[in-house]
């Protein structure tokens, strides 16, 4: 009883159900008989953060959007063709689209960049671009951390423009199913939607080179075969350099303008996006923080004359405790 009342006393209400979301993952996992250690090691970390105290509750508001990207990532798979068929894939189509804009002359023909990299690769280009493909979701988490210890109102903008960024991108996914230029590479213009997912031939290099199978294991449990477009990847880098920007210092900024490039970079080198996918995935990010910034705004002249009159009150206590402002944070 004594825990009930602690928990119930950090979130009072309809708060509580806050966990919910987490343990269906679980559920759902174990009904379809895949549960793995991740998804007990995000329940676990979910309950702690929830339950241990004030602290813990701040940065479980924090981190809640980039758990329900986790949530909804693993579920994707329950509808994972929704919407899709060999005919609306877009493969050639947006190949010839790709050569027409960005396209180059190979052996004669019209070819695209990836064209050229299939057959001119190098080992250390090969890691170079590895690097970003297999640390974003480590930098995505460790951008998170800094936020939340220097700027927590930019920390909240980060993670919910994370979860709206991955929101869009899903959706785009089925209704505009586009595949990747490894899949042109492997299997020409046939549509099979019953391929498995795969790292492609850069990355598998990467493993071989290693004798691991960390790529293979990343990419080969992806549930969006379909989905170059638009590139997260590349929106993913520009998030953590256009939002984390006003919080890091030089050293911080230089390194994710470098992780930027880098990632646009190796998107196309390692064949796992059009330049088209690349361009949709800044696009898609300039707009959905460009989005947080108009709301962000918004909720700082008006929101509160939505919030009933005692809980204003509680809200510029806090404000004025936390040394806080009603302007918008930058």
């Amino acid at each position: 009883m004594r825990a009930w009342r602690h928990v119930r006393a950090l979130w009072p209400g309809w708060a509580l159900a806050l966990p919910l979301p987490y343990l269906g993952l679980a559920a759902l996992a174990i009904a379809q008989h895949r549960l793995r250690w991740d998804h007990v090691a995000v329940v676990l970390a979910a309950l702690a953060l929830f339950t241990i105290g004030p602290r813990s509750k701040k940065l479980f508001l924090g981190v809640y959007p980039c758990g329900l990207v986790a949530v909804l990532y693993d579920t994707m798979r329950t509808v994972e063709n929704v919407g899709l068929t060999a005919g609306n894939v877009h493969l050639c189509d947006l190949r010839a689209v790709e050569a027409r804009l960005f396209g180059i002359t190979l052996g004669g023909r019209p070819a695209t960049l990836h064209d050229w990299f299939f057959i001119h690769h190098s080992p250390a280009l090969d890691l170079l671009c590895a690097i970003p493909y297999g640390a974003f979701l480590f930098v995505i988490v460790a951008t998170a951390v800094v936020l939340f210890v220097r700027d927590y109102p930019r920390m909240l903008r980060f993670s919910w423009c994370w979860l709206v960024l991955n929101l869009a991108g899903f959706a785009t996914y089925h209704i505009y199913p586009a595949a990747p230029p490894w899949y042109f590479h492997a299997r020409g213009c046939v549509v099979d939607l019953s391929t498995h997912a795969s790292e492609g031939a850069a990355l598998a290099r990467v493993d071989a080179r290693f004798s691991m199978s960390y790529f293979a294991g990343m990419y080969g449990r992806a549930s969006d075969i379909f989905g170059a477009m638009p590139s997260l990847h590349c929106a993913y880098a520009l998030l953590i350099l256009v939002v984390g920007w006003g919080a890091f210092g030089w050293p911080l900024r230089v390194a994710s303008a470098l992780f930027l490039a880098v990632m646009c970079f190796g998107a196309v080198y390692l064949d796992h996006h059009w330049i088209l996918d690349v361009l949709a995935g800044l696009l898609y990010c300039t707009v959905v923080v460009a989005g947080a910034r108009v709301a962000t705004a918004l909720w700082a002249a008006h929101g509160s004359a939505l919030l009933p009159r005692t809980t204003r009150s509680e809200a510029l206590d806090r404000d004025v405790a936390d040394g806080r402002t009603s302007s918008a944070p930058g």
